[in-house]
């Protein structure tokens, strides 16, 4: 016992905080996704924003060397959880449990498939919670992905010290 709660105990010091000028760009990164995604979704009257994609901004804009962060993490987390929690939604209902399992089989298949992305995780708690239709898988779940995804791919391309994506696959 002595023993596991030694793993409690910190062996790194956390990060050095970033510049103020890397945390106002990825400010500005967010900004400008969420604003594309809100102003296409008002331009189209077609729902493509999400609470989710506010933690996908974290990792798109402010951590884009993050293997979590990457394209094929964003567009494929997102889609494989929303497809998951929409299974789990037409097989158990609006029910704890459904929210549970869908969340706990989404994180195995994200890991499985080499696309894990943190903020998809929350999918199928919104799915189940709002009783969503299968079209949701691509609107606003997939549309939105890739405009955070070309969004984040412009923007943290036009700076300097910035390469997105570190790869595709």
């Amino acid at each position: 016992m002595k023993h596991y709660f030694s793993k409690f105990k910190a062996q790194e010091r956390s990060p050095a905080r970033p510049k103020w000028t890397h945390a106002f760009s990825s400010a500005l990164g967010g900004l400008i996704g969420i604003s594309a995604i809100a102003l296409l979704t008002e331009m189209t009257k077609t729902p493509l924003l999400m609470a989710p994609f506010g933690a996908t901004c974290v990792l798109a804009f402010g951590v884009s060397d993050s293997p979590l962060a990457q394209p094929r993490n964003i567009i494929g987390g997102h889609v494989i959880s929303a497809t998951i929690g929409l299974i789990c939604l037409n097989l158990f209902g609006d029910s704890w449990y459904s929210m549970a399992i869908g969340v706990g089989l989404s994180l195995a298949a994200m890991q499985l498939t080499k696309t894990v992305h943190p903020p998809a995780g929350a999918n199928p708690l919104v799915i189940v919670l709002s009783h969503a239709k299968w079209s949701f898988i691509f609107t606003p779940v997939l549309l939105g992905a890739v405009i955070l995804v070309v969004v984040a791919l412009f923007f943290n391309n036009a700076h300097k010290t910035r390469k997105y994506p570190r790869y595709w696959r």
